[in-house]
């Protein structure tokens, strides 16, 4: 199963590549924010993350719920975060 799971902005990468890092539950990766384009994404950002690439920017209220929605499924989650952890964007 991929979900788009919330992920917060912890550095932009490359700007002009649109690469950022995102942290999603302790674990950081690369994905793209290209799809995001015209709108500004910054660290502290959060944003709807599915297959390396950030669909939409959510605010914080919306990520803490939408996480503990995930949580909840239980194997599928921990399935999407072991996911996160062994994919990358360059």
């Amino acid at each position: 199963m991929c979900l788009g799971i919330p992920g917060e902005v912890v550095e932009i990468i490359d700007r002009e590549a649109g690469l950022a890092t995102v942290e999603v539950s302790g674990v950081r990766r690369g994905v793209s924010i290209k799809l995001l384009e015209p709108e500004p994404v910054d660290v502290g950002d959060w944003v709807l993350v599915h297959v390396g690439f950030a669909l939409s920017k959510i605010d914080a209220d919306e990520a803490a719920a939408t996480l503990d929605q995930i949580k909840r499924l239980g194997q599928p989650y921990e399935d999407e975060i072991d996911a996160f952890k062994g994919t990358a964007i360059a």
